[in-house]
């Protein structure tokens, strides 16, 4: 990695490098082998780039696409979901990808809280989202699957007045 990490819009080209990504075992259900990346560049999926100086390293996205199938959501905050290139997973580059990605959606979006869905055996995922203020309020089995989720939550800081 080189440079400052940062959001830009996801581009035809970083939307066909992700569906090209493999993750070694246990991570490899987070392969996007078979995704259209047409899916990604769509503003309305709301998905974004994570660049540095060297080109994309992950992405974020936000809204419906976090959610997981067989998990109670509502509109009390916003979904987000990301990824990092599976070349840099592990080198603990999660919180700061982590972190700049909610910056971009705090001032995108405003959100009261952001929301994530954890597989409940992703420990170095947990710790990240841990690590950031998210707070667990919730388990459930994917009706996709049967894999167990968390939900977790983080509230944003109010208007002050």
């Amino acid at each position: 990695m080189s440079g400052a990490l940062r959001v830009v819009a996801m581009t035809p080209a970083y939307a066909g490098d992700l569906v090209g990504w493999r993750y070694p075992p246990p991570y490899a259900r987070y392969d996007l082998a078979g995704a259209d990346p047409a899916y990604f560049v769509d503003p309305a999926n709301g998905f974004v780039a994570l660049v540095d100086d060297d080109g994309l390293v992950g992405y974020r996205s936000f809204g419906p696409d976090g959610r997981v199938p067989g998990g109670a959501y509502d509109d009390g905050a916003l979904d987000t979901g990301g990824g990092l290139r599976p070349s840099l997973t592990g080198r603990g580059l999660g919180r700061s990808a982590l972190a700049v990605g909610l910056a971009y959606g705090r001032e995108r979006f405003a959100p009261r809280a952001f929301r994530v869905t954890v597989a409940a055996d992703n420990a170095r995922a947990l710790r990240v989202v841990t690590a950031s203020g998210f707070v667990p309020v919730g388990r459930f089995a994917a009706t996709t699957d049967g894999r167990e989720y968390g939900i977790l939550v983080r509230p944003e800081p109010g208007p002050t007045s």
